[in-house]
């Protein structure tokens, strides 16, 4: 099972970063009404997000954490025309168990703010790589079969890479795989706290408005 959903994230990832092997196609879109990013801009996205979980619980095998589709946005400020912050804000509910127990269902919020750097930034395909922080709340927590379950929020490390590719005027079509680094301690019916690793990997697409 695990190596399938290896295969799925590798499979998704390169799917998504394709359009940066594309550095040999500077088109640019200046018939079509675009001007290419510029220092000062601010650029809103809203994504479909794929969430998969590279889950590993402490001391016990057999830790599974859902995969997930949620609706994210983002936004974009441009301090030069290469380089830019992004906040990206989603919230996923994930159901969680182990061998022969639920351990019901949780959310996350985990805002993430990275500083990207942008290539091409005045082509029609641009791409970009970021680095950054997450801080994760964990809430809405469902037991499931124990009594009461405890997680920490936490921080941690976000890796991004992705591409923009222009439509005309504005508008813009966006690839995203982001690597978040994410870690918890989990209680369970009070008892001592076991260090959970979640891991994810954030494969997303959607569009882009520049202002």
């Amino acid at each position: 099972m695990q190596g399938n959903k290896s295969s799925r994230i590798a499979a998704m990832a390169v799917a998504a970063l394709l359009g940066t092997t594309a550095l040999s196609v500077p088109a640019f879109a200046d018939d079509m009404g675009f001007k290419g990013k510029s220092a000062g801009d601010i650029l809103v996205r809203a994504r479909g997000i794929y969430v998969l979980p590279d889950e590993k619980l402490e001391g016990i095998s057999g830790l599974s954490v859902s995969n997930e589709v949620v609706p994210e946005v983002d936004f974009s400020y441009f301090v030069t025309d290469n380089i830019a912050f992004e906040l990206i804000a989603a919230t996923t509910r994930h159901k969680v168990s182990i061998p022969g127990a639920s351990l019901g269902k949780v959310s996350l919020l985990p805002p993430t703010l990275t500083v990207q750097y942008h290539f091409m930034p005045k082509s029609q395909i641009s791409p970009y790589v970021g680095a950054g922080l997450n801080y994760t709340f964990f809430y809405n927590v469902d037991s499931g079969d124990v009594a009461s379950l405890k997680y920490d929020n936490h921080i941690g490390y976000a890796l991004q890479a992705g591409v923009d590719y222009a439509l005309g005027g504005n508008w813009s079509l966006n690839a995203d795989v982001k690597k978040i680094f994410l870690k918890t301690n989990v209680s369970v019916n009070g008892g001592p706290s076991i260090s959970a690793t979640l891991d994810p990997w954030i494969v997303g697409v959607g569009v882009g408005y520049r202002f």
